[in-house]
C-alpha cells in the first residue's frame, strides 16, 4: 500500500533565505505550528528526533542538499508497517520567488488504516507552508 501527500506554495524570497529559516530548527517554536522541534545532527545517515503536535519519531536523514532539498525516512514501530518519506524541496523560479514543496510518501501495510488521518496531515503541511511563507517574507 502507498499514498502520497504533496503541497506547494510560492514564497517571495530567495531559496537561500528560506533554507536558512527552514533549517534553523532551534527556532521552529517561534513560527512552526506543525513541527515543533527537530533535534540531533541533521546529516545524511544520521537519526534525528522530530516532534509534532502530540507525536514524536526518530527518522533517518536521507538527503541534505543545502538550499535545495531535505529528506528523511521515519516509520511506526518497525519498517514496513507505516513508513513515511518526508521531503522539503526549494525551487528557484528565477524571478525573485521560490516554490517550496513539502511532500510525504507513505508505504506499508497500515497505510489504508491511517488514510483518513492523512487528510489532516495534508492540512498541517499547508499550514506550515503558509507559516514559512509569512516568516520568509517578513524577515
Amino acid at each position: 500500500m502507498a499514498k502520497q501527500i504533496k503541497t506547494s506554495i510560492t514564497i517571495n524570497a530567495n531559496k537561500e533565505k528560506i533554507w536558512k529559516i527552514l533549517t534553523d530548527f532551534e527556532n521552529y517554536h517561534e513560527w512552526n505550528s506543525f513541527i515543533t522541534s527537530v533535534t540531533g545532527k541533521v546529516k545524511v545517515g544520521e537519526q534525528i528526533k522530530i516532534k509534532l503536535q502530540g507525536l514524536s519519531f526518530k527518522p533517518v536523514v536521507l538527503i541534505f542538499n543545502k538550499n535545495t532539498e531535505l529528506k528523511w525516512l521515519g516509520y511506526l514501530w518497525f519498517k514496513g508497517l507505516f513508513d513515511g518519506e518526508h521531503k522539503f524541496k526549494l525551487i528557484d523560479n528565477k524571478n525573485g520567488t521560490t516554490t517550496f514543496e513539502q511532500s510525504e510518501n507513505f508505504t506499508g501495510i497500515l497505510v489504508n488504516l491511517f488514510s483518513k488521518n492523512l487528510e489532516k496531515t495534508k492540512k498541517d503541511f499547508e499550514q506550515m507552508n503558509k507559516e514559512l511563507k509569512i516568516r520568509s517574507e517578513k524577515l
